[in-house]
């Protein structure tokens, strides 16, 4: 299994430093997630069922009626896979690498990309799996220049598939209003930009029929009872929605604004983290970690994301380390 951000008890037993005493930067995850409520005592003493205005709540968040929920976005990242016969698929690199390990252990030919080359190397794949915007680098494209791939695949029977784990602070850039349309697959989750990685639910938009093929593959029950009703109702908060969206902006720019200011202007990010490259990125991931500071370390290319801090108290603590590590 690959290594991901959030291993928060290695980290502790690594360092020798308690749990509590940890700040966890390494997820990507809004820090300060949708608050969920105490939940009725039937969630868990029933299966869950549909019906339950999951589905009516997440049409018309993404704005798309053909959807399933699953369990987190990467569920159907290790099932989409199996809907093709061996094909050539090209993925954006670096990205999370979950994409491309599903689609080589299923037997496809995996081709990475930047994001540069994929225009001229469109017409030698069956797939384009792109992360938008993407993990680690927070790289997006105009929702038109994706479309204009999409058609192009879809007009040799391929697809263009888009997880958009990263997206929902800047929903402009979704193609999720696009779906269905023969050969596009958008993946969505309620793990980073409302906080809820622990409920696992995510969503694929798509055509009816892949969806069905989907779902059977995944079997019944795919989300508890007690991570539907979450989901609903964190769907349904505009309110919060809109408040949070203009919150992680500032909050981006103010860890961007703070890395810079130590010689350590990141090469990219998105509302949610900021991406570090630079060849000291592991001493820079260890001088952190000894001080209680868990980011996330990529060796290829040697870089850093930092997620954004909970509260005032945090980013006075970061900063401070960030004062100690660098000249």
């Amino acid at each position: 299994m690959l290594e991901h951000g959030g291993r928060l008890r290695e980290a502790s037993m690594t360092y020798g430093i308690p749990l509590a005493d940890w700040l966890d930067l390494s997820t990507g995850l809004n820090p300060r997630g949708w608050p969920v409520p105490p939940l009725p005592a039937e969630d868990w003493q029933r299966l869950p069922e549909e019906n339950d205005g999951l589905e009516e709540a997440a049409r018309d968040y993404y704005g798309c009626a053909s959807l399933l929920p699953v369990a987190g976005s990467q569920a159907a990242i290790q099932a989409l896979p199996a809907l093709r016969p061996a094909c050539r698929v090209g993925i954006l690199s670096p990205g999370y690498a979950e994409h491309a390990l599903a689609w080589h252990r299923a037997g496809h030919g995996v081709i990475p990309l930047a994001p540069e080359g994929i225009d001229s190397a469109l017409a030698e794949l069956d797939v384009l799996l792109l992360i938008h915007p993407n993990n680690p680098t927070g790289h997006a494209f105009e929702p038109a220049r994706l479309l204009a791939w999409h058609a192009r695949l879809a007009a040799r029977g391929g697809w263009l598939v888009v997880d958009e784990a990263y997206v929902d602070a800047t929903p402009k850039l979704s193609l999720a209003a696009s779906c269905p349309m023969p050969g596009l697959v958008v993946l969505r989750s309620l793990g980073k930009f409302f906080g809820l990685a622990g409920a696992r639910v995510g969503f694929v938009l798509a055509e009816p029929a892949l969806l069905e093929a989907l779902r059977e593959r995944l079997g019944p029950w795919a989300i508890a009872h007690p991570s539907r009703h979450v989901a609903r109702l964190a769907l349904q908060d505009a309110d919060w929605q809109a408040a949070t969206r203009e919150r992680l902006m500032r909050e981006a720019a103010r860890l961007a604004g703070l890395l810079a200011a130590r010689g350590l202007a990141p090469r990219g990010g998105c509302a949610l983290f900021q991406w570090l490259r630079a060849p000291e990125a592991a001493r820079i991931h260890e001088a952190l970690a000894r001080r209680g500071i868990l980011a996330r370390l990529f060796a290829e290319p040697a870089s850093l994301r930092l997620g954004l801090p909970p509260d005032e108290a945090d980013w006075i603590r970061l900063e401070q380390a960030l004062k100690e590590i660098t000249p």
